[in-house]
């Protein structure tokens, strides 16, 4: 009797979630970009919310909230009312590197949930095409020679760390200059006011393919077929590997029906011959992963960065 009653009573608290679940979505749903517009993330949220607009029938709009590293628009979704109807472009930076590098967050790892991964991209160490460096061991041999400055997409954000691990394994004096997203980054090295800057590849890809900047290495263990000709780090004697990832969350306590009817449209969206076309241009691999193998894929990459920022003695206030 008691066991009926506890069933009876479960029933009466989930059948409106259910209820709501089943309507869902009845209004257009918001995807919150924490970076500036024109990076991966931002073109990865906006190439998505199309597609995934056409699936539920309703509008999907981006909106960027940029600043501290991802965190000010990743604690706005953590903050978020858990009905689907506001979710994150999240990447390897908020949702995983922040939580061992900053002292204090205004959100959790409980605070948020994972729908999919949507992109991994390698990052790239690009310098401006009128810059005499031709190699990485040209930059190098300059940084032994005098203080050289970096561009970043943000704190830490991935390329950020990158910059970080190679200045470490290359024992170079570097100065970071961070900016609010890959956008404002690229346009510093496009006007000759840092020495050098790893990137996301995509950010980046538009201007080694116009002639602009001159790539000297990327970050993945394997070279990338869009850019055959460029070595890796560590063929170019930097041992480093990183792979960017970009993904896309909801709040904690989205209910699971939501959640999954979330991850098979993002799913059939990154299907897409479009999509998938896109994401090979810009030197990407489309993710699709359910929301179960996503969050464990998280807690890895959370225990990973952990061990580097410690190992590299970063912490931020």
């Amino acid at each position: 009797m008691r066991f009926a009653r506890r069933r009876a009573l479960a029933a009466l608290l989930l059948s409106p979630l259910l209820a709501f679940a089943a309507d869902w979505p009845s209004r257009p749903i918001t995807i919150v970009v924490p970076a500036a517009a024109g990076g991966t993330t931002d073109i990865a949220a906006r190439l998505l919310a199309q597609k995934m607009g056409s699936s539920l029938k309703t509008s999907v709009i981006v909106e960027n909230k940029a600043g501290g590293g991802g965190s000010i628009g990743t604690a706005y979704v953590a903050r978020a009312k858990p009905d689907g109807y506001t979710l994150l472009m999240g990447n390897i930076g908020p949702v995983a590197i922040n939580f061992s590098l900053y002292k204090k967050l205004a959100y959790g790892p409980n605070d948020l949930r994972g729908i999919t991964n949507v992109i991994s991209v390698p990052n790239i160490l690009v310098v401006h095409a009128n810059s005499p460096i031709q190699n990485v061991q040209q930059l190098v041999a300059l940084g032994k020679q005098k203080p050289l400055t970096a561009a970043t997409s943000g704190v830490g954000q991935s390329p950020h760390m990158s910059t970080e691990l190679f200045r470490q394994q290359s024992g170079l004096d570097v100065t970071l200059v961070p900016h609010s997203g890959a956008a404002p980054a690229v346009t510093a090295l496009l006007g000759q006011q840092i020495d050098f800057m790893i990137d996301n590849l995509p950010s980046s890809m538009p201007h080694i393919q116009s002639g602009k900047f001159r790539a000297l290495a990327i970050t993945s263990r394997e070279r990338s077929a869009q850019l055959p000709d460029v070595p890796t780090m560590r063929e170019a004697g930097v041992p480093m590997d990183v792979t960017a990832w970009f993904d896309l969350l909801a709040p904690a306590g989205t209910p699971d029906a939501i959640v999954n009817r979330l991850q098979q449209a993002a799913h059939e969206a990154l299907q897409s011959a479009d999509i998938r076309r896109t994401f090979a241009e810009l030197g990407g691999v489309p993710g699709g992963e359910t929301a179960a193998e996503h969050d464990a894929f998280i807690a890895q990459e959370r225990k990973r960065w952990a061990e580097i920022v410690r190992a590299a003695n970063l912490s931020l206030d």
